[in-house]
């Protein structure tokens, strides 16, 4: 929701950070729109027009500044606690996914019509204006950070022709696509293989989130390294992504198979932001939480922790059913041994895969009980089939009420699906151990109530998390 217009000068005025991504500055007098941080002179009040996307901005004429980059700024994670139409389909736009109005809607099971008056209601534009500029911001993003042609660059981000993407390039940054690339020095490492920077909000708990992806690394398919902050693993449709992490930026590289479909890189960047929760800011979840006593502490250890997400759901939720009351440790062998059986060991294994296997002989080569094999087993129909899509943009209540239908599939790893592979930033498991501990009579956090610190939950989960994996720098 847009703040108050006085609050939102004020913002602007003092270049205040915490309003970065939470509304725009469109300057009447100029024709340009910034973010609240923008360096340029504040212009006059009775100039400016505040506006809440990117999209509702340019809808109303205005073009990017080229100073403070509104275009370029880390995604909102400001709707992804709620689960209403508006949020749904935000989310859906986020994806990378290409749609036309009639499609999205029809995903969303609204007409276009009710969809477009809600979204207006709420940020100003249309879902058509909506899915325009994110086609643009994905191609500036190309333009500038690969060696892509201009026809390549307009295939890939979803325009449906160059001269759509020409005019619509134009339209958002007064500037043409070779305008745009000249001077940036875009390059792509090699053939096949597409190097690019993802900004995000700092801080950002680089050496924390290394940890975590090291503990629940799967040997043969995940290679992360501390010491070069780098992490490489392979999505399920067999795209190699190695990723360097620093605090104000994450570099990728995606090594794309040979046939690649390129209209499919703006997904996998989509999901790679949400895997490493780059769009999320941190001063916010940190202030939420800092204002607990209890929690100021691990706040000021790990400013800007981070809730892992899923870089492939349907990995993320196999991995949770088989680490169900077993350790870390023990989960990530189970884990490897599932993606021999399954696979050759290098990358995990597909819904579909998985489904034609017999429970009972994934249960004795995994090691797991056979119950659990037929858990993984029926787990992986259901998303093989098509009945439940585990879809950011999808209905959460549905999704996790019909997984919970499966035997062996309880509050636990609903809890874990909910928060890593449909994005809810507020979650609280509180079935699990760890948590539980540290809340119960005695234990560090006792007497917390987590619901103080909603909507970001899922964070409060993570710092005990960490805290409790890394006892040795907590009594530091």
């Amino acid at each position: 929701m847009l703040p108050d217009d006085d609050i939102c000068y004020q913002a602007l005025t003092a270049r205040d950070s915490r309003f970065d991504g939470r509304f725009f500055a469109g300057v009447l007098s100029t024709g340009i729109y910034c973010r609240p941080v923008c360096p340029a002179r504040t212009p006059h009040r009775r100039n400016v027009r505040f506006f809440g996307s990117a999209a509702a901005a340019s809808a109303a004429g205005l073009r990017a500044c080229r100073r403070c980059r509104p275009d370029s700024l880390p995604g909102s994670r400001e709707w992804d606690h709620r689960g209403d139409l508006v949020a749904r389909a935000l989310r859906l736009i986020g994806s990378g996914q290409t749609y036309d109005a009639d499609e999205l809607a029809q995903r969303l099971h609204v007409s276009s019509r009710h969809l477009n008056r809600a979204l207006v209601a709420e940020v100003g534009a249309t879902s058509g204006q909506l899915m325009r500029t994110r086609r643009a911001q994905s191609a500036r993003l190309l333009l500038e950070q690969t060696d892509l042609s201009a026809a390549d660059v307009a295939f890939t981000a979803g325009f449906g022709s160059v001269r759509q993407f020409n005019d619509v390039i134009r339209e958002h940054f007064g500037q043409t696509p070779r305008q745009l690339r000249v001077g940036t020095g875009a390059r792509s490492s090699s053939a096949g293989t597409l190097d690019l920077r993802l900004k995000l909000r700092p801080p950002y708990a680089v050496d924390a989130v290394l940890g975590w992806l090291a503990r629940h690394a799967v040997p043969g398919v995940d290679d992360v390294d501390p010491g070069t902050r780098r992490v490489a693993t392979r999505t399920i449709d067999g795209v190699g992504v190695t990723a360097w992490l620093g605090p104000e930026s994450v570099r990728v590289s995606l090594a794309l198979p040979t046939g690649a479909d390129l209209r499919a890189v703006p997904r996998t960047i989509a999901a790679i932001r949400r895997w490493l929760d780059l769009d999320v800011a941190p001063t916010a979840v940190d202030a939420a939480l800092g204002r607990d006593p209890r929690l100021a502490e691990l706040v000021r250890r790990r400013p800007g922790l981070r809730v892992l997400g899923a870089l492939d759901p349907f990995r993320s939720l196999t991995t949770t059913i088989v680490g169900q009351q077993v350790s870390v440790a023990a989960a990530a062998t189970q884990n490897a041994r599932l993606c021999a059986l399954v696979g050759d060991g290098t990358a995990f294994p597909t819904a579909a895969a998985l489904a034609s296997w017999d429970p009972e002989r994934v249960a004795v080569a995994v090691g797991v009980p056979k119950a659990r094999g037929r858990t993984l087993v029926d787990a992986a129909t259901l998303i093989a089939s098509g009945e439940v899509s585990l879809d950011p943009a999808g209905d959460r209540d549905d999704i996790v009420a019909t997984l919970g239908q499966i035997k062996g599939v309880g509050p636990w790893t609903v809890a874990d699906v909910r928060m890593r592979c449909l994005a809810d930033p507020d979650v609280w498991p509180g079935g699990d151990l760890v948590l539980r501990r540290a809340l119960a009579p005695g234990g560090r956090f006792a007497g917390l109530e987590p619901a103080a610190v909603a909507p970001w939950r899922s964070y409060l989960a993570h710092h005990v998390w960490v805290a409790n994996a890394d006892p040795k720098q907590e009594a530091a």
